[in-house]
C-alpha cells in the first residue's frame, strides 16, 4: 500500500506505569500490564466475583455478603488505595448476628442485615435486627431495631483492626500484620511506621475502650419495639473528610430519566449513571477536570485509552466528562521533537492467546482527535475545543510519524503487529481528525482524507481472509504479510465509525458486502453467546470462555458492535446482541461487571462472573447506557445547529422515552414508538431538528 502520510523510524514506545505500589498488583482483569517474563508465574488475583464493592472514590468498602470485616481477603475500607480498616465485627448479647441479607443499595451503600436469636427466652423467634449501612466514605450506621414487647439491655462489641496496608499489598496476599491500638478520643487510633494513621470515632462514645483488642462496648437499652444506632466513621488521621469527586453539585451529568416498554430500563440506565459517577476522579492539580477511573477495586486509577471511550460514550450527557478527560490526558502528551512527540503513554495491555500485549497508548492518542471533534459536534464549547486543538494535531503528527512504510500503523510502534482494530482506530482518527482540522481551517485535512482513503482500499485488499463461508477480517497482519487467522470481539472496532459534521457518519474500513459478512459472523453462535460476543470465537483454538482476550465477553466490544450494526442497518443482529447484554445486566443486578464468561446462553441460565473482573467498571456501566441510546441513533452537530434522530426501524426496547439528555449545552428529550418513529420532545432553542429513517 502506498501512503500519503509519510513514515519515520521511531524508538521504542513508552510504557508508562499506572501506579507506584511497593506491592505491585498481579495482572488485571483488564489485562494493562507489562508482559511477563518467559517463565515467570503470574500471580491470581482473590477472587471478588462475590464480593459487594461500595464505591465512591477514591473511597472503596469490599465486605462479604454476611457484612462483618474479618480482616481476611480484601475485605475493609479503603481511600485512595489504602486500607483504613480491615476488621469490623459486631456481637449483640455475647453472639454473632445470623446475617439473613446483604446488598447494595446505591453505587456507594450497602446494607446488611442480620437477626439476633434467644434474646428473649418466651419467644423462640429472633426479636432483635441488626441493620448495618455501610459507605464507601468511611461511615457504618449499626441499629438495633426491638419487635419485643419488654425493654431489653443488650451488650454490643464492636472488634476493630487495620493494617493500613496498600491495596496492592493486600491483593497480592502481604497487607503486613494488624497494628496495635491506643484508645483516642471516643473511639481507637492505629499508626504505622511508616506515618500512616487511621481513626475510628463513634457516636455515642463507648462506654468501654479496650485498646489491647481493639475492642469498643456499649451496654444498649432497647425499649420495647425500639431502635437504637450507633454510628462509626474511619478517616486518616488529621484528614478531611472524604468528598466523591462525581456527587452533588460536582456530578457532571444531569439527571436521566428513562420510560416505556421493557421494565428494566430505567433501572438499568440509573444504576449505570449511579455507578459511573462513583468511578470519577479529579486530577489533583486541576480540581475542576473529571475524568473516569477503569474500574473497582483493581483499577481505581486513570486508564487512558478507556477514559476517552468512556467520555465518548457520555457524550448524549453532556460534554463536561469530554473536557475534564481531555484536558487531564492532554498534560500527559509527550512533548519534544522526538519520534514519540505527541504520544498519549499508556501501558501495555494483554491481548489473548494469539496475540503479544498490544498498546493502550496507541489507542489512546487515536481515540483523542476523534472524542475532541465529537465533543464538538454534540456542544463543546468553542473556546474550549480551540484550547485542546493543538494537542489534538499532535496526535496526528505522532500518527504521520508512526505510519509505516506499508501505510499501515503498528502496535506497540514501531515493530509491532499491524492490528486489525488499530487500523480502525487510525483511520477513524484521520477522517475525524480532518473533520477537526477544516472546522477551525487548520491545514492538512484533505491529505488525512486522501490517506484515509488509501487505507480503507488497502485494507479490503490485504486484511481479508477468503473462505468458502464469506471470508472474516484478519486479526492481525505480520510484518512478512502473513494473516492472523482468528476472530473475536475485538473486530467489533471496524463497525466503529465516528460522527462528522452536519450529523453524517464516516465510512468505515468494510465494504458494505464485508460488513454484512462480518454482521453475519457476529449473530453466529460462534460468536454470539447470547449474554454478548465472546472475545475469542467459541471454535477458535485457544478458547477458553473465561479468559479476558480468550473467549470471555467484553461488555464495551459488545458495546461498540451493537451501536456499529445498527449504524450499518444491520438491526436483527444489533438487537440481538442488545438484548443479550441487557439480559446480562439484569442477572448482575444492573451492575455490569467488566467481563464474564462466555458460556452459552441456555433457558434458564444467567452468565457466569469472572472471579477477577472489576465491578463495577466505567466502560461497563456506559456500555449500558451506549446500547440504550442506540435505539434512539441521535446524530447532532451543535456548531451547524442540528439535531436529528436517526432510530432504529425494529424498536428492540419497544416504546422508549428519555428526558434529561443533553445537545449544545440544553436538555434533550426524545420519545420512540414501538413502530420506530421518534419524536423530539425537548431541544435547546434555535437547533433545527430533523428525523431521518433507515440506517446504513
Amino acid at each position: 500500500m502506498s501512503s500519503s502520510v509519510p513514515s519515520a523510524t521511531t524508538r521504542a514506545e513508552h510504557v508508562a506505569a499506572a501506579s507506584r505500589r511497593p506491592h505491585p498488583l498481579p495482572r488485571p482483569s483488564g489485562g494493562e500490564a507489562t508482559a511477563q517474563p518467559a517463565g515467570r508465574a503470574v500471580r491470581q488475583l482473590p477472587p471478588v466475583h462475590a464480593s459487594l464493592i461500595c464505591v465512591a472514590l477514591p473511597g472503596l468498602a469490599i465486605s462479604a455478603e454476611h457484612g462483618q470485616l474479618t480482616g481476611h481477603g480484601l475485605e475493609g475500607i479503603y481511600q485512595a488505595g489504602r486500607r483504613l480498616l480491615s476488621r469490623c465485627h459486631v456481637r449483640v448479647a455475647g453472639r454473632e448476628p445470623l446475617a439473613v441479607q446483604g446488598r447494595l443499595i446505591a453505587s456507594g451503600r450497602a446494607r446488611f442485615v442480620a437477626v439476633v436469636r434467644h434474646v428473649d427466652p418466651s419467644n423462640p423467634d429472633p426479636v432483635v435486627t441488626v441493620e448495618r449501612i455501610r459507605d464507601a466514605g468511611g461511615t457504618e450506621r449499626i441499629t438495633l431495631h426491638s419487635a419485643a414487647t419488654r425493654p431489653l439491655r443488650l451488650p454490643v462489641e464492636v472488634s476493630l483492626a487495620t493494617d493500613l496496608a496498600e491495596l496492592g499489598a493486600v491483593a497480592s496476599g502481604a497487607p503486613g500484620p494488624e497494628l496495635p491500638a491506643s484508645v483516642y478520643d471516643s473511639g481507637l487510633r492505629w499508626s504505622s511506621d511508616t506515618g500512616q494513621h487511621t481513626v475510628v470515632a463513634a457516636d455515642p462514645p463507648p462506654q468501654d475502650a479496650l485498646a489491647s483488642a481493639g475492642l469498643l462496648r456499649w451496654d444498649v437499652e432497647l425499649p420495647a419495639g425500639g431502635s437504637h444506632s450507633i454510628e462509626l466513621s474511619v478517616r486518616q488521621d488529621g484528614a478531611s473528610p472524604l468528598r466523591p469527586a462525581g456527587r452533588g453539585a460536582h456530578a457532571p451529568f444531569p439527571p436521566v430519566r428513562a420510560e416505556g416498554d421493557d421494565p428494566r430500563v430505567p433501572g438499568l440506565l440509573s444504576t449505570s449513571l449511579d455507578d459511573l459517577q462513583a468511578l470519577l476522579l479529579r486530577d489533583p492539580a486541576h480540581p475542576a477536570d473529571l475524568h473516569p477511573a477503569a474500574g473497582a477495586p483493581w483499577r481505581c486509577g486513570l486508564a487512558p485509552a478507556e477514559a476517552l471511550a468512556v467520555a465518548r460514550m457520555t457524550l448524549p450527557l453532556g460534554t463536561r466528562l469530554a473536557a475534564g478527560t481531555l484536558r487531564t490526558l492532554a498534560r500527559t502528551q509527550l512533548g519534544g521533537d522526538g519520534p514519540d512527540a505527541g504520544l498519549i503513554p499508556g501501558p501495555l495491555r494483554d491481548a489473548g492467546p494469539h496475540l503479544p500485549p498490544s498498546s493502550t497508548g496507541v489507542e489512546a492518542t487515536l481515540l483523542f482527535p476523534v472524542l475532541l471533534a465529537e465533543a464538538r459536534r454534540w456542544g463543546l464549547p468553542d473556546q474550549e475545543a480551540r484550547d485542546l486543538l493543538p494537542t489534538a494535531e499532535r496526535c496526528l503528527r505522532w500518527l504521520r510519524s508512526a505510519v509505516g512504510g506499508g501505510g499501515y500503523l503498528a502496535d506497540p510502534a514501531p515493530g509491532g503487529l499491524l492490528r486489525c482494530e488499530t487500523q480502525a482506530h487510525a483511520h477513524r482518527a484521520a477522517l475525524l481528525g480532518a473533520d477537526l482540522l477544516e472546522l477551525y481551517g487548520r491545514p492538512g485535512a484533505p491529505q488525512w482524507r486522501d490517506w484515509a482513503g488509501e487505507l480503507r482500499a488497502a485494507f479490503r485488499r490485504e486484511f481479508w481472509i477468503e473462505d468458502r463461508g464469506g471470508g472474516r477480517p484478519a486479526a492481525a497482519r505480520t510484518a512478512d504479510g502473513r494473516l492472523v487467522p482468528h476472530l473475536g470481539s475485538a473486530a467489533a472496532h471496524l463497525l466503529d465509525t465516528g460522527l462528522l459534521g452536519g450529523g453524517a457518519m464516516a465510512p468505515g474500513l468494510l465494504d458494505p458486502v464485508r460488513t454484512e459478512q462480518l454482521a453475519r459472523l457476529f449473530g453466529s453462535p460462534a460468536l454470539d453467546s447470547g449474554w454478548g460476543l465472546r472475545s475469542l470465537g467459541v471454535k477458535e483454538a485457544g478458547h477458553n470462555p473465561f479468559g479476558h482476550r480468550g473467549g470471555a465477553v467484553r461488555v464495551h466490544d459488545s458495546a461498540v458492535a451493537v451501536a456499529g450494526l445498527a449504524a450499518a442497518g444491520f438491526e436483527k443482529e444489533a438487537g440481538a446482541l442488545m438484548a443479550g447484554v441487557l439480559a446480562a445486566a439484569e442477572h448482575f443486578g444492573g451492575r455490569l461487571p467488566e467481563m464474564y464468561a462466555g458460556e452459552q446462553r441456555v433457558a434458564g441460565g444467567a452468565p457466569l462472573p469472572h472471579p477477577a473482573a472489576c465491578r463495577p467498571a466505567a466502560a461497563s456501566a456506559t456500555a449500558v447506557i451506549h446500547v440504550i441510546l442506540t435505539q434512539v441513533g441521535i446524530r447532532p452537530d451543535a456548531v451547524a445547529g442540528t439535531v436529528s434522530l436517526v432510530p432504529m426501524g425494529s424498536a428492540p426496547l419497544g416504546e422508549l422515552s428519555l428526558t434529561g439528555l443533553r445537545v449544545a449545552e440544553s436538555p434533550f428529550a426524545v420519545r420512540i414508538s414501538r413502530l420506530g418513529l421518534a419524536m423530539i420532545e425537548e431541544a435547546g432553542e434555535g437547533l433545527q431538528l430533523g428525523v431521518r429513517t433507515g440506517r446504513g
